[in-house]
C-alpha cells in the first residue's frame, strides 16, 4: 500500500471544502440568509449545514472509501490491517476526530501525519485506517468492443 501524505490530502480537502461552501451558499439562498457581504448561516440553517458537512465525510467514506475530493485526486481510505474497506464505525470515529485534526487550518493534522510512518492523522490512528492511492482501472477496451464510430 502506498500511504498518502499531506500534499494530496490537502488538495482533496480543498475540493471537499469548496463543495461544502457551495452547499452552504445554496442553504443560505434557500433560507434567505444572504447579506450584502455574502452569506451568514445562523440557527437551523447553520445546524443543517454542519450536519451535511459532517455527514458528507462519514457517509461517503463508509460507502465508497472516498469523498468526492479524494476521488478526484485518486485517494481511498482503507483499513490499516488488510487494506479492506472501512466500516461505519471507523468512518464515524476518524471523521469526528477531524475536528481536532482541523485546528489551526489542519496544521495539527499535518504535524501528526508528518510524524507518522504510515502517514496517519489522529482520526486514522484511532479508527485503524490509512489513506492510500486508489488503483486506477486500465483504459483498455474490452476484446470485442466495437469502435466508437460504429455505436
Amino acid at each position: 500500500m502506498e500511504y498518502v501524505g499531506v500534499g494530496l490530502r490537502a488538495v482533496a480537502t480543498i475540493i471537499d471544502t469548496f463543495l461544502l461552501i457551495v452547499i452552504g451558499y445554496l442553504i443560505a439562498l434557500a433560507t434567505d440568509s444572504t447579506t450584502a457581504a455574502g452569506f451568514q448561516l445562523e440557527g437551523v440553517p447553520m445546524l443543517l449545514w454542519l450536519v451535511i458537512g459532517v455527514g458528507y465525510y462519514i457517509v461517503l467514506e463508509a460507502q465508497s472509501g472516498a469523498t468526492l475530493g479524494k476521488r478526484v485526486v485518486g485517494l481511498r481510505v482503507v483499513k490499516l490491517e488488510g487494506g479492506g474497506p472501512i466500516d461505519w464505525q471507523a468512518s464515524l470515529s476518524r471523521n469526528l476526530l477531524r475536528l481536532i485534526d482541523g485546528f489551526f487550518f489542519y496544521l495539527v493534522g499535518a504535524i501528526i501525519v508528518w510524524s507518522s510512518d504510515k502517514k496517519q492523522r489522529l482520526g486514522d490512528k484511532v479508527a485503524g485506517t490509512v489513506v492510500i492511492r486508489a488503483r486506477q482501472a486500465p483504459l483498455v477496451a474490452a476484446k470485442d468492443t466495437p469502435p466508437i464510430t460504429r455505436l
